[in-house]
């Protein structure tokens, strides 16, 4: 029989959670998240990475799942829609890896599919900017943003297709507008940050009852997504070995009626397992 849970135990887990919640910076996209809910904080960061004073958000998800070419669902971290029908994608890196070119474009593709209903005109294909944060810099050429768009060699002229990729290199905190959003994204405490709307924000989900219960049930979410997650791969990982088993016992020649009566394999799944791996079916 399982111990009960006592208070103590409640008290010290809610401590633990409140020292995390402290040490949270923008640059976490758990804690990223959260602040970029709110549309005035994801229009002054459109603003300040675009240059521009006109763009105001109309609508913004955040974890929003959109699905890829295979049906499978794909969280990107933040994704807003201004009042001209332009798409956001925000994501935040720590990792360079996640950061690759690849990734730029497979984000750019996924809100392509996803924003285009069937029958709509390609003319009609909606301006999207797929904007990467990056703790490094990622292009490790010194410069505090890079703006990617497809161009003609031949005559060096922009090809205007309107699908925007920019990356912003956090390194850079200087007392540009954009070095100033960088050294917030890296700050614990809300007093220590230059743009107050950033500050209030990360204020309310550090320093307030309900912001910290708020964060706390979002931390809990991602340790029961973690633990399904690791389950799924065990139950992945059971069955790539049960399959290696059969494989086996198809390469030692072993009969199909004696594979699925020691295995209780379906003859479905057993010619699957064949075609897969390249045996012949009969």
């Amino acid at each position: 029989m399982e111990e009960p849970v006592t208070p103590f135990d409640l008290a010290k887990k809610q401590e633990a959670d409140l020292q995390r919640i402290r040490q949270f910076r923008l640059i976490d996209d758990v804690f990223m998240n959260k602040v970029f809910e709110d549309k005035s904080c994801v229009e002054l960061l459109l603003q300040i990475i675009l240059n521009r004073t006109d763009l105001y958000v109309k609508n913004v998800d955040s974890q929003h799942g959109i699905s890829n070419l295979q049906g499978r669902a794909v969280r990107l971290d933040i994704l807003a829609v201004d009042d001209s029908g332009k798409i956001y994608n925000i994501e935040v890196q720590k990792n360079d890896h996640g950061a690759q070119a690849k990734r730029a474009r497979y984000n750019s593709s996924l809100l392509d599919a996803n924003i285009t209903e069937a029958g709509n005109q390609y003319e009609n294909l909606k301006e999207t900017y797929v904007i990467f944060i990056t703790e490094n810099d990622v292009m490790q050429a010194g410069h505090p943003i890079y703006h990617i768009d497809r161009i003609v060699k031949e005559t060096g002229e922009n090809f205007n297709d309107e699908a925007h990729i920019i990356y912003v290199n956090a390194q850079i905190q200087d007392e540009t507008a954009l070095g100033k959003l960088m050294h917030d994204f890296f700050c614990v405490n809300a007093e220590n940050m230059k743009y107050s709307i950033l500050a209030e924000r990360v204020r309310y989900f550090k320093e307030t009852k309900k912001g910290v219960v708020d964060m706390s049930s979002v931390m809990e979410e991602l340790i029961e997504e973690g633990i399904a997650k690791g389950r799924e791969m065990e139950k992945i990982e059971e069955r790539n070995r049960f399959n290696r088993m059969i494989e086996s016992l198809i390469e030692n020649k072993v009969s199909d009626v004696q594979i699925m009566k020691s295995t209780g394999v379906t003859p479905e799944e057993l010619d699957e397992i064949k075609k897969k791996k390249g045996f012949l079916v009969i």
